[in-house]
């Protein structure tokens, strides 16, 4: 929890994927509230006990939306696909006004790879900004596992600079430390 509100507010697309990360994990761990605390919570440095219950309990909420969601064996909580969305929506109006000269050049170098990223992970409905986190976590799931080092490299150099410019600028824009509209 603590992990997730720092990274919410440094940088979307670190939030995002730290998400999907505690989905996996809370999965992995079959749900179940022993095996969560004492996996995640109990060895929390520099906690005290209510702060551990307050720990708890949002992972029991993440939990709770999984199985609202029907999400308990794979896919991602409502919550991130929206802000994906949101994400994808900023990514159209960078590529049509002044604002976004510099991201469309950086994302220039990674329209190229879309379609081949699009095969790898098998899902023609998403968009491109969701398909770019889809191929990041893919990449950090590898990395975590071993092996394929040099793909997850070339994964990692293509689709890193575009979305991480993204989620600077959603993190100026939701500050109000830029406004889109000025030229």
């Amino acid at each position: 929890m603590l992990i997730a509100l720092q990274k919410r507010k440094e940088n979307i697309a670190e939030y995002i994927l730290y998400l999907w990360q505690v989905e996996d994990l809370l999965r992995a761990l079959q749900f179940s509230p022993e095996a969560i605390y004492a996996t995640l919570v109990a060895k929390t440095e520099g906690t005290d006990e209510q702060q551990k219950e307050n720990i708890f309990n949002w992972y029991m909420q993440i939990v709770e939306l999984l199985r609202k969601e029907g999400k308990e064996n794979q896919g991602h909580l409502e919550h991130t696909l929206h802000l994906i969305a949101d994400l994808h929506n900023l990514h159209l109006q960078l590529m049509q006004l002044p604002v976004g000269e510099h991201y469309r050049a950086t994302y220039a170098a990674l329209r190229a790879e879309l379609p081949r990223l699009r095969t790898i992970i098998d899902k023609d409905e998403i968009s491109d900004t969701e398909l770019c986190f889809r191929a990041l976590y893919a990449a950090l799931l590898y990395k975590i596992k071993g092996g394929g080092e040099q793909a997850i490299a070339d994964t990692l150099a293509v689709i890193s600079p575009a979305v991480g410019e993204l989620a600077a600028l959603y993190g100026k824009v939701e500050r109000g430390e830029i406004n889109l509209f000025e030229e």
